[in-house]
């Protein structure tokens, strides 16, 4: 039987998982709901605030079928569907999709429409296992840290919010660094072409592109910075509190819409 990243199987399997999540987030919504009105608890204020709730969850869900939109030419439907739906993150995603294709020297556009069951178990792996390592170190450490955070703050609160803020930037370095990785074909590049050497159906293949193409994810970044800037200034200047929750699934939109005619201008593969 041929493989296929959009196989029914896959998507009977993802729905279960998925359906066992939704079955588990309704439980406790239930439960909350009947010990809120056991306790004596406001439920005009306890329903304002689940209609509230089910309403701003729509912002974050936009952003969410934007990367599985995005995923899905390579990875198919199920897998980003699954990844977003339970663990998954925005950043994290394709990032790790696309570091598990380059260990088998390829590229998730190059996979796109020919992705073995082999290729597909090692990105799915790779995508699962990783951002599990989350999951398995919070009952390990997290009460410790946080303790020790709370101390440290107790001590001295300015280096405590220096200390947290450092944390969170790193964490930001880390994907900004992805970025700017390809900027090195600028520097090895040869008449303004750059060559990469990888196996397709078994064959050696040399591909050339042009230097600048390294550019395009730059120019989409500072493209979506500007426009969070903008977002930032309406939220601001015309106090559009209500941007704060779409200003991401926008700003995605805006960078992704960008990022086409900028790989028409700065050029992808090419022939020589």
């Amino acid at each position: 039987m041929e493989f296929s990243v959009n196989h029914p199987i896959i998507f009977v399997v993802v729905g279960i998982i998925i359906a066992a999540a939704i079955a588990q987030s309704v439980y406790f919504l239930v439960k909350s709901y009947r010990r809120a009105k056991a306790i004596g608890m406001d439920m005009k204020k306890i329903n304002k605030t689940m209609i509230t709730a089910a309403i701003f969850t729509i912002a974050p869900a936009v952003s969410i079928v934007i990367t599985v939109v995005a995923l899905s030419k390579s990875l198919g439907v199920a897998l980003p569907w699954l990844r977003l739906s339970v663990v998954g993150s925005l950043s994290y995603e394709t990032i790790a999709a696309a570091n598990a294709a380059s260990g088998m020297g390829k590229t998730l556009t190059e996979l796109a429409g020919g992705m073995t069951a082999t290729q597909y178990i090692t990105i799915a792996s790779v995508m699962t296992i990783s951002i599990m390592v989350g999951i398995w170190l919070v009952p390990l450490i997290a009460k410790k840290m946080q303790k020790g955070l709370v101390s440290f703050e107790k001590r001295d609160k300015k280096w405590s919010d220096i200390l947290q803020s450092s944390l969170f930037i790193g964490m930001i370095s880390a994907f900004v660094g992805y970025v700017f990785s390809d900027l090195e074909r600028l520097w090895r590049s040869e008449n303004g072409v750059f060559t990469v050497s990888t196996t397709e159906n078994g064959q050696d293949v040399v591909k050339y592109f042009t230097s600048t193409s390294g550019l395009v994810p730059v120019l989409v970044m500072a493209v979506s910075a500007v426009c969070m800037l903008i977002c930032g200034l309406l939220m601001k200047k015309l106090n559009w509190k209500w941007l704060n929750d779409y200003a991401l699934p926008i700003c995605m939109i805006v960078g992704m819409a960008v990022a086409i005619p900028l790989t028409s201008w700065l050029g992808g593969e090419i022939t020589v």
